[in-house]
């Protein structure tokens, strides 16, 4: 069986969709397929927040920078890497790409008018008004026939599967933690509609985050007669004469051809979970199996494996060929085992992370980047790369410490499940854990009496503004330090994670995908994290990957619309 459209998306994440709507609403016939049974990938378990440098946004609450600043701080980040073409084309377009979504479809912005970019000590570094997050979604507002399509929030991510959003509604939360009324008030209120929606809908229905960026995406597709498929798996591209018309799909009907007279985007996520890449490509992965990535299990390469049957070509010699994330592993009553993220918890104050050393390895503030390249860098040769976050009771009761929650939510279940480890004392702690004890009892002696002061000589965590962002603004002199000394102690043990790739597919600032020769492949164009991204394999802020996906895929589309 052929189908013909215009334009063929293969993957459903913000690269995909932007690609599909972008397109679509420049007047093409569309296709989304998705190989899962639901859509958005791993865009639906992140955080949301896009990486948008020089918004109307911006510029409303009179912030005006230039693109040469922009520009100025990621030379500085990436140095030989920087991309010249891939990088002016992406600031270039991001402020357009956000003014098209925000007054031509259902996504609807929320500024981040306070997040800093991570390097705050680098020239023209931001220190807010960079980012866009999507505003909260009603899931009652997503068709009905979409709805049933839509991945649900990480569980490992949220409170009984409600996603809780970065920013006001998680500071009233744990607020709670701290009995202040007016947390207890909006977790209440927040936690009933909740279950009333589980009763009624069988899922979440209050959507944030990266949930609400797939929802308003993918709703804005339906209404301009998008086909989103699922349980569709491309698994080859059809080329005549050098130019991708289609691809062949494996559907529950059978093997079916797509027909795209006007191109191709791939768009499938990168290969996070594939075992074989991983082992040729990230560090200390001797079998390809000590990694734990927070995209979904379908997240295979798929992309970038029919790119390279056709010619393209595979940049795989970046900084890094994974954006990096700390990761915990979560065992549930089920038998299965979570991946969570440790991305807030690490800057509060009054936690350190340590090796079995027992040595600090790293400024903990900094970005989740930073703190995996330094974990993979610094543990002990002949050891699996693990690291320990360490807190006291102080800390545990107020702050997050990995999936465990603050009060009221009890401790027992991550201590029954063995998530969370419990010592007396530090010397029970470090001999629970396999740690060192007397390495750790002398770094938590010398951390605590530099904690006190608000200082951290070693690292200088606290330091930037964005490590202040992320600390606790009641707590002086720094928000970011407070010593670690009321016992019981408690431990989690972080290992190597992934919010996906950063090597990928060859491309330019079209988002057309080119061959090793830097020709091009006509009708073939790539966004998300199957294309190599253009930081180089380099962090600089939160949002760098949704950031260039939302803006690359909406550039596809722009480009499919001339054909």
């Amino acid at each position: 069986m052929k189908r013909n459209y215009d334009v063929i998306v293969v993957g459903s994440g913000a690269g995909g969709l932007s690609a599909a709507v972008s397109a679509a609403y420049h007047g093409k016939k569309v296709a989304v397929l998705e190989k899962a049974a639901v859509l958005g990938g791993a865009t639906t378990w992140s955080g949301g927040w896009a990486w948008t440098p020089g918004t109307s946004f911006a510029r409303k609450d009179g912030v005006v920078e230039s693109k040469e600043e922009f520009q100025t701080y990621l030379r500085a980040v990436v140095g030989d890497y920087y991309q010249e073409e891939n990088i002016s084309a992406f600031l270039d377009a991001a402020p357009e790409m956000v003014d098209f979504f925000e007054k031509n479809t259902d996504l609807q912005w929320t500024p981040g008018a306070k997040i800093n970019d991570i390097y705050g000590d680098l020239p023209h570094a931001g220190t807010g008004h960079r980012s866009v997050g999507p505003k909260p979604f009603n899931g009652r507002k997503v068709p009905k026939t979409v709805l049933p399509k839509l991945r649900h929030q990480l569980y490992a991510t949220s409170f009984l599967g409600m996603g809780i959003m970065a920013g006001p509604d998680l500071t009233k939360f744990l607020s709670a933690s701290q009995f202040d009324i007016r947390g207890w008030i909006h977790a209440a209120r927040r936690v009933l509609v909740h279950m009333w929606d589980l009763v009624r809908h069988k899922r979440n229905m209050q959507m944030v985050n990266g949930a609400a960026l797939t929802a308003r995406l993918a709703t804005s597709a339906d209404k301009l007669g998008v086909e989103l498929l699922v349980d569709h798996t491309a698994f080859e591209l059809l080329s005549d004469k050098d130019r991708v018309t289609g691809v062949k799909v494996q559907t529950p009907q059978g093997t079916e051809i797509f027909h795209a007279s006007a191109g191709v985007v791939l768009a499938t996520g990168g290969f996070p979970n594939n075992a074989a890449l991983r082992k040729e490509l990230f560090p200390r992965t001797p079998t390809g199996n000590e990694h734990w990535t927070l995209a979904p299990a379908e997240v295979t390469g798929d992309g970038l494996d029919m790119a390279r049957a056709v010619g393209a070509g595979f940049v795989n010699d970046l900084k890094s060929a994974a954006a990096w994330c700390p990761v915990s592993l979560v065992p549930y009553i089920n038998g299965q085992v979570g991946t969570f993220p440790h991305i807030m918890d690490r800057a509060k104050p009054g936690s350190i992370g340590v090796l079995s050393t027992g040595k600090r390895f790293v400024n903990e503030a900094n970005g989740y980047y930073d703190y995996v390249d330094a974990m993979i860098a610094h543990a002990p040769e002949g050891e699996a790369v693990t690291s320990w976050q360490i807190a006291d009771s102080t800390y545990v009761r107020k702050y997050p410490l990995g999936m465990a929650k603050p009060l009221p939510v009890p401790l027992t279940p991550y201590l029954r499940s063995g998530y969370l480890v419990k010592g007396k004392t530090i010397e029970e702690l470090a001999q629970k854990c396999g740690i060192d004890p007397a390495g750790l009892c002398a770094t938590i002696t010398e951390f605590n009496e530099n904690a006190r002061r608000g200082e951290d000589p070693e690292f200088g965590r606290g330091a930037s503004s964005f490590n202040r962002y992320g600390g606790d603004p009641k707590i002086g002199p720094n928000p970011s330090l407070a010593p670690i000394e009321k016992g019981p102690f408690y431990a989690v043990k972080v290992v190597p994670g992934s919010f996906g790739t950063f090597d990928g597919i060859k491309a330019d600032g079209k988002s057309r995908v080119l061959r090793d020769d830097d020709t091009v492949i006509d009708g073939l164009y790539t966004a998300g994290n199957d294309r190599a991204s253009i930081m180089g394999g380099f962090y600089p802020a939160g949002g760098i990957n949704l950031g260039p996906a939302l803006t690359f895929g909406y550039i596809a589309g722009k480009e499919l619309a001339k054909k």
